[in-house]
């Protein structure tokens, strides 16, 4: 597995709590920024590990912002993008059963390190479930292609 990740100002401490738990579990990771507390925009690092995961450079990535909510916007207009913005264990786990989401975007100033990297723990270790659930992402990704609009799923 490889993982991308990024964050703005206001993730960057809890980004480089999580770095340090990628390099204790031997996760192999590219780091796409910032590289200090210092304001920045947001979509241009979420815009970076969100085309790395598209792109299939990596298979996963995280992002951190102040609250999770800016880099899951942007993250989310990229196409084939599934960000999940998890605050808790329990939708980060159904996040990767349900979603199969490949992006996870979690706030600084929302939730502590501990709990952190819980849920990038077991975010890394659940893997999607399919089923239902692969049909269910199919006709998201439809929406997302133009293939289908508002109606057609009625």
């Amino acid at each position: 597995m490889r993982v991308a990740i990024a964050s703005d100002h206001g993730g960057f401490r809890l980004k480089s709590e999580i770095i340090a738990f990628l390099h204790k579990e031997h996760i192999e990771y590219k780091d796409f920024g910032t590289y200090s507390d210092e304001s920045v925009d947001y979509p241009d690092y979420a815009l970076s590990v969100a085309e790395a995961v598209r792109l299939g450079d990596f298979t996963r990535g995280i992002i951190c912002c102040g609250t999770g909510i800016g880099v899951s916007i942007a993250a989310n207009k990229v196409a084939g993008i599934r960000a999940a913005l998890c605050h808790d264990t329990f939708s980060a786990r159904a996040s990767r059963e349900h979603n199969d989401a490949n992006v996870l975007t979690m706030g600084e100033r929302v939730i502590g390190v501990g709990l952190a990297l819980d849920i990038v723990k077991i975010w890394l270790e659940t893997e999607f479930q399919g089923g239902r659930h692969a049909r269910r992402l199919e006709k998201i990704s439809n929406i997302e292609n133009g293939v289908c609009h508002g109606t057609e799923y009625k």
